[in-house]
């Protein structure tokens, strides 16, 4: 994948809304998956070419400008693992609620816990997406997010079995 890939809008990203309560889990899935790879290009081919997003204190719009956000996050949120669930779905938007775990250059462990508000264009692209998310620091013995770096496994608890 390259940067003119960036600038492609006529993809199509199934499952399209409306989504289904199976669809909408699907497509979360997917998203966790796709966060889980660390890969910025990735990613962002998730998004519209124009997507919109709140991410914190940060305001990305269009995919060059996610790639280079989720570029810099990786950098400095080493060994991120990602649990994502769904919360609610209507029509061509999801609400999900995750966690993710996280360590920085000092060893530091965080845990991040927040809410996401996705909302998809007719191809299944997400065209805006708003995040709200608290850290939370963590001894590395309170970690519960252990599995190899990349997709969780099917048989990793989620969210709701972990008590988070």
């Amino acid at each position: 994948m390259n940067a003119a890939t960036l600038h492609t809008t006529s993809a199509t990203r199934p499952p399209c809304p409306p989504f289904t309560r199976e669809t909408a889990i699907q497509k979360v899935r997917m998203a966790e998956d796709g966060w889980n790879s660390r890969d910025p290009l990735r990613v962002a081919m998730a998004y519209t070419v124009d997507s919109q997003w709140r991410n914190r204190s940060e305001f990305p719009q269009g995919r060059e400008q996610i790639v280079a956000f989720l570029t810099r996050k990786w950098q400095r949120e080493l060994d991120y693992r990602l649990i994502k669930e769904l919360w609610a779905f209507d029509g061509n938007r999801i609400a999900v609620r995750f966690a993710y775990e996280w360590r920085d250059a000092d060893n530091n462990w965080f845990r991040a816990y927040g809410n996401e508000n996705w909302e998809f264009d007719v191809h299944g692209l997400m065209q805006r997406r708003y995040a709200s998310i608290n850290d939370l620091a963590i001894a590395a013995s309170e970690r519960k997010f252990h599995w190899p770096q990349g997709r969780r496994p099917d048989d990793h608890p989620g969210l709701s079995e972990l008590g988070l």
